[in-house]
């Protein structure tokens, strides 16, 4: 997607810019690919000066906030910094069902192996902590399920759901637990069913979502929030899944 017509503007104004990221674009330009279309680059071309002030991983959709300011961008900065702002993540998973709201807190390492992962590490590890709680059960083992990243750590939710036991739909990288972690036998490994399962569906990359945003405007000081709708490759797989029923 290299077209600024195809962006989903979410909110404008003077201070701050919302978008509804699509999956597969980058926020910021490839370290190795120069050429490759970015968010940012999009988004100057038409707004001029902008301020990245947080991002999100190439495959995952949804809201985005850009500053406008120096000032803007120091204020919002801030607020990620200091645990402030508070996202709402939807994604698909496979594994068991989830009947109420999970809290996992397992320390995590960025950039802790040799596939540049974010792993459990109980002692070089940083405090990080992710609520869960069940949306929807589909057939198949398939949940929908609502993510509330209290850190903000790269990877983080995905690498604390395979901890859980849970498999991102599409996720390459982080593979579900078979036990928790703290288990000196514990061992991260895909079932070969899980891949199958992915193959009818309509989406094709990892399953994340980032649904909603709630922030202290910088220029307003009132709270503000930001909502970005589903894109078509999960919405179609949701009403799918709905479609073939629940368990």
């Amino acid at each position: 997607m290299t077209d600024f017509s195809q962006l989903q503007i979410l909110h404008e104004d003077e201070h701050l810019i919302a978008v509804n990221k699509p999956a597969g674009l980058r926020v910021i330009p490839d370290g190795y690919r120069k050429d490759l279309p970015d968010l940012h680059h999009l988004l100057s071309k038409t707004y001029g000066r902008l301020w990245v002030v947080h991002r999100l991983d190439r495959e995952t959709s949804g809201a985005i906030l850009f500053a406008r300011t120096a000032e803007s961008h120091k204020l919002l900065n801030q607020q990620f910094q200091n645990r402030e702002v508070n996202k709402v993540y939807h994604l698909l998973a496979i594994g068991s069902p989830l009947h109420s709201e999970i809290k996992i807190d397992y320390p995590l390492q960025i950039n802790g192996d040799r596939a540049h992962r974010t792993i459990i590490d109980f002692k070089n590890g940083k405090a990080a902590s992710t609520l869960v709680r069940p949306i929807e059960r589909f057939t198949n083992h398939i949940n929908l399920l609502e993510a509330l990243p209290k850190t903000g750590y790269t990877h983080q939710i995905r690498a604390h759901l395979a901890a859980a036991g849970y498999w991102l739909l599409n996720d390459t990288l982080y593979f579900p637990y078979d036990q928790p972690p703290e288990q000196p036998n514990a061992h991260p490994a895909l079932p070969a069913e899980y891949r199958t399962l992915c193959q009818k569906l309509p989406i094709h990359r990892i399953a994340l979502h980032c649904l909603h945003i709630q922030f202290l405007h910088p220029y307003h000081k009132q709270l503000f929030s930001i909502t970005a709708p589903y894109p078509a490759d999960f919405l179609q797989t949701l009403e799918l899944l709905q479609k073939e029923g629940g368990d």
